[in-house]
């Protein structure tokens, strides 16, 4: 398998999370749970295979994506195919840094899995028909960064109190987002319209999203877990809601997590539902 990331340029890293490019991934599975990040993605498929994001219930398809598209910023887990021998090229923006390429408000694709076109016309698929031609990841990445560079307006980036905000709240304890919040220099209302413009959700759900990661982040490959401690460090201080809250963000409860060794794989915000034995 073939698994590259790009050094992105200062004119790049201060908006974009990763790029990366992987080839001949062969999962163990067919379906996977992709439990939120408050992250941005533009994903183009190489291989010619369609995926498909599925009812998170039955599991059965429930719309399908060729070439490429983007998954907006969501509030709980999605379900989505994994195929064989797959070959994806992916630009992962941070939470606050897709509005300065995309141009339209994050909060017209949260909670959603779009195609492109009707955001950005044929852009996005020309794009990918450029990803088709080189043979190797590095080529790939020049290709990418020509097109996110040619597509930044710096006059769009978030105001730094907005992402000064959102730094506070991946640093400090959950108990002090009151606290945040009464820091803000501007009213509440003001800031609910930042976030959904350049983040597309409210800064509560944010909150918890990053709460919720911190967890998994404390369970990783952690033989012996403590579920009250955790609970505790978080900042949870009733038992019943903390696995109410962690059911939301993963859909199983923190003993099934254990169970199923979700804890375990390499990336704990994909979870596999149909492990072949």
């Amino acid at each position: 398998m073939i698994f590259e990331t790009h050094q992105l340029p200062e004119t790049l890293s201060p908006y974009i999370e990763s790029v990366f490019h992987f080839k001949n991934f062969v999962p163990d599975h067919s379906i996977e749970r992709v439990v939120p990040t408050g992250h941005i993605f533009i994903l183009f498929e190489l291989d010619g295979y369609t995926r498909n994001t599925l009812d998170n219930d039955t599991l059965k398809p429930k719309a399908a994506y060729q070439k490429v598209w983007i998954s907006g910023a969501h509030k709980n887990y999605i379900s989505i195919s994994a195929h064989e021998n797959s070959e994806m090229f992916v630009i992962q923006f941070k939470p606050y840094g897709a509005y300065p390429f995309l141009h339209f408000p994050l909060k017209e694709i949260s909670n959603q899995v779009v195609h492109t076109e009707p955001f950005l016309g044929n852009e996005l698929t020309s794009l990918r028909e450029e990803l088709l031609h080189p043979s190797n990841s590095a080529d790939k990445f020049s290709v990418a960064e020509t097109w996110l560079n040619h597509r930044l307006q710096k006059d769009k980036a978030p105001p730094p109190a907005l992402i000064g905000f959102y730094e506070e709240l991946q640093k400090a304890p959950a108990a002090n987002y009151p606290l945040i919040v009464e820091n803000y220099p501007n009213t509440q209302k003001h800031l609910i319209d930042q976030f959904k413009k350049y983040i597309g959700l409210t800064p509560k759900s944010s909150q918890r999203i990053l709460r919720f990661n911190e967890i998994l982040q404390k369970v990783h490959k952690k033989e012996m877990i403590s579920w009250a401690q955790i609970a505790y460090q978080c900042g949870f201080t009733d038992q019943s809601y903390f696995i109410k809250e962690f059911k939301l963000f993963s859909g199983f409860n923190p003993e099934e997590f254990i169970d199923q060794d979700f804890n375990q794989e390499d990336d704990p915000n994909f979870l596999p539902l149909d492990r072949r034995g």
